[in-house]
């Protein structure tokens, strides 16, 4: 009876996110600096390729934040119906990126000086671009600049076309078939608990151990491989034999029996003692939209196609190659 009444107040809190229009929340990785290093450790990385300090420091405490509006709620809504969409990406310091598409731009801001201290490539001085670098100056300053969103995209698909063919996408028959596969795997494998609390906060756990759950999962879709666009090739059991069996539990938190926040603990995965934090947090936040930034300056497309760095695109000729899915409805 625990696991209907579990599984029941999970499914109605995600199918009350889908009447909703407008979306926010928030992604962190729970960690530390150390666990990440002993992380980046226990794969043995080749002399001078492990984690740097900086990009520890960043991660352990970067957070993202999305928001999503629909003209309709989003269960019903297709890419046509979107109002806009936004992503930022921030840090203690301050926002790192952040991009918005409103109408028919899309408009991105980034801390290149942050970034470049990050990746351990400073980045050139503003003020030595030559003039024809145009907006890439304002994008190593730091400031918004835009673009049109469907020429971008055409510009993209081009592109693909060049390198041989589209993107793999899945069309909604096979996404049907996945999700069936994920629902008949979850009800066999997952083991759902709810813990009540004050004013209205309630717990749902869901915990399976992670090889059995992946293998289970790969061993249900593997009928619809052929189904599959090219590339998008599945691990074999024999691929998932040394992966961790440990059990993984994600926590639900329902406030009022809405979902307010979803927290992962990673760190048995790790099997390495020195990783004491490790997790995965999703908070669930009101807000808006928001709006176009002025002032953005027009970015050319062949800029952006070319690089943030403004300079001319390399042909393959002057490169030197020598020697190189929600809750399942069965589930309660």
């Amino acid at each position: 009876m625990e696991q209907l009444s579990a599984g029941r107040k999970l499914e109605q809190a995600f199918e009350e996110l889908g009447k909703e229009k407008t979306l926010s929340f928030e992604v962190d990785l729970d960690t530390d600096a150390a666990s990440l290093k002993a992380l980046d450790a226990s794969s043995d990385p080749e002399p001078g390729e492990e984690i740097p300090d900086e990009v520890a420091e960043l991660l352990s405490g970067a957070k993202i934040t999305v928001t999503v509006q629909s003209k309709k709620p989003l269960e019903k809504s297709g890419e046509k119906d979107l109002v806009g969409t936004a992503m930022k990406l921030s840090t203690p310091d301050g926002d790192l990126f952040e991009y918005r598409v409103i109408g028919d731009y899309t408009y991105l801001r980034a801390d290149m000086d942050a970034m470049g201290k990050t990746m351990g490539s400073p980045l050139p001085d503003p003020d030595d671009l030559p003039p024809e670098a145009g907006a890439m100056k304002d994008v190593l300053q730091g400031k918004w600049v835009k673009f049109n969103t469907e020429e971008m995209n055409k510009a993209a698909a081009e592109e693909q076309d060049t390198e041989g063919g589209a993107a793999p996408s899945l069309d909604a028959q096979t996404q049907k078939k996945l999700v069936k596969a994920l629902r008949k795997v979850v009800a066999r494998e997952v083991e759902f608990k709810t813990t009540g609390g004050e004013d209205g906060t309630e717990h749902v756990t869901a915990t399976a151990p992670f090889r059995t759950l992946v293998t289970e999962l790969l061993g249900e879709i593997r009928p619809v491989v052929k189904d599959l666009p090219p590339g998008m090739e599945l691990p074999t059991a024999k691929d998932m034999k040394d992966a961790p069996d440990a059990k993984v539990t994600a926590d639900f938190t329902l406030k009022n029996g809405e979902l307010s926040q979803v927290h992962i603990d990673l760190a048995k995965l790790a099997e390495n003692a020195k990783v004491k934090k490790l997790g995965l947090t999703l908070r669930m936040r009101e807000g808006t939209l928001p709006g176009a930034p002025a002032g953005a300056t027009t970015l050319d497309m062949s800029e952006l196609m070319n690089g943030f760095l403004g300079g001319p695109a390399m042909s393959d000729a002057e490169i030197d190659t020598t020697g190189l899915d929600t809750i399942p409805q069965d589930a309660y």
